[in-house]
């Protein structure tokens, strides 16, 4: 004899069930992580040239500067610096380039700007990946047969 016709199809309706939500822990929700740490990431770079913009206004304002450095192994001396009028910014891939306070303002401001737009990027790819997992729910909950709970 064969198995009644209703219990084949609800075994292959778990299976699908089964490999929808698999496709949303395993897929979506992962790429959605990635997504928002990868902004998170971006949201610490532009924190990190705000600060270097802090920095070179307030060096406008001062001829010299007194710091430590750090001479390795946490071993710190006071250090003096008579001329601040340019400063090395680090422009990425551990390249740096020597520039007045001026150019060094204008590249933070273009490089923010680049990173805000990114970020913005960022963040229509995760609302679309939440869209994604949001479709899929419904579709698993009209293969269900579930009425919306929420």
């Amino acid at each position: 004899m064969s198995p009644p016709v209703d219990a084949n199809a609800n075994a292959n309706l778990d299976q699908k069930v089964l490999q929808y939500e698999n496709f949303i822990n395993e897929v979506l929700r992962r790429d959605l992580q990635k997504v928002l740490d990868q902004r998170d990431s971006v949201y610490e770079k532009i924190s990190q040239y705000l600060q270097l913009k802090n920095s070179v206004q307030s060096l406008q304002d001062c001829s010299s500067l007194k710091t430590e450095v750090d001479l390795g192994c946490n071993f710190f001396v006071q250090a003096q610096v008579e001329d601040s009028s340019r400063i090395f910014v680090a422009v990425g891939y551990g390249f740096f380039v020597e520039m007045n306070h001026d150019e060094a303002l204008r590249f933070i401001d273009k490089k923010t700007s680049q990173l805000t737009d990114f970020t913005e990027t960022l963040t229509k790819d995760s609302a679309k990946i939440k869209a994604n997992i949001r479709m899929v729910i419904e579709g698993l909950r009209e293969l269900q047969g579930l009425s919306d709970v929420l």
